[in-house]
């Protein structure tokens, strides 16, 4: 029986490497670092995915400048018109990270929000706070593009719009059930936007290294963010009781 396509497809690619190898023998050692760092060829696996994480790398050793689908394509190791399979310019390019980079933080919210129940409503949005920080701090790159609308296809997609209502929801829900009638409704959308330029602002602010300005040592970043995040919430507390 013949073998089938992906078999042949295997072999070759085992021949490839045979001879990758075969030809870094005897080569110095520098020249044998060079050829490990070269991108290898993309065999079989999810393009799409393999083509984000290449972006995502390019962005966060060059900046979102010099990002270009033909670059990415090289760093995938795949041919310069593979990705305008997936990809039909560097916006909707940007779009996927922003898209990964949503998923990822709604995911963090989420489990955030899971181990936060049953605490009270301004305990829970802190969790969701905290959460944000803490994924803006271990996915950099995700948080500057998304921060950076006008690069995305059409200012992002269906599915990160839908991931930012449904975090919108969940803080307006906790503040709604804080707050409630101690404050009017214009006071709550008021907390609500000031409780998403708080997180934002303070990881806009570690991700360009402000904090060393207000003599605030780097090293401190996290603690600074987290504890400034308490003394936002514990005020709204207080303007809980104040009525």
């Amino acid at each position: 029986m013949p073998a089938k396509p992906a078999a042949h497809a295997q072999r070759r690619a085992a021949d490839a490497a045979a001879q990758r190898t075969e030809a870094a023998r005897g080569q110095p050692a520098e020249a044998q670092a060079a050829a490990a760092r070269a991108p290898r060829p993309y065999h079989h696996g999810n393009l799409r995915e393999a083509l984000i994480e290449a972006a995502v790398a390019i962005i966060d050793e060059q900046g979102v400048e010099q990002l270009s689908v033909r670059e990415t394509a090289k760093r995938a190791g795949v041919s310069p018109g593979a990705p305008f399979r997936h990809f039909a310019s560097r916006a909707a390019l940007l779009t996927a990270v922003a898209e990964q980079a949503t998923e990822r933080l709604a995911a963090s919210a989420t489990q955030a929000l899971a181990a936060a129940a049953g605490q009270p409503p301004l305990q829970r949005l802190a969790a969701i706070g905290h959460a944000y920080l803490d994924w803006a701090s271990a996915y950099p790159t995700h948080f500057r593009v998304i921060s950076d609308r006008t690069q995305l296809d059409g200012g992002g997609s269906p599915a990160t719009a839908a991931a930012n209502e449904g975090l919108r929801r969940q803080m307006r829900s906790l503040l709604d059930e804080a707050l409630g009638t101690h404050v009017s409704a214009a006071e709550r959308e008021h907390a609500l936007v000031a409780s998403r330029a708080m997180v934002y602002g303070l990881a806009r602010m570690a991700a360009d290294g402000h904090f060393p300005e207000w003599q605030l040592p780097q090293t401190d970043t996290p603690a600074t963010l987290h504890g400034v995040l308490d003394f936002f919430i514990a005020s709204l507390a207080q303007r809980a009781r104040d009525g």
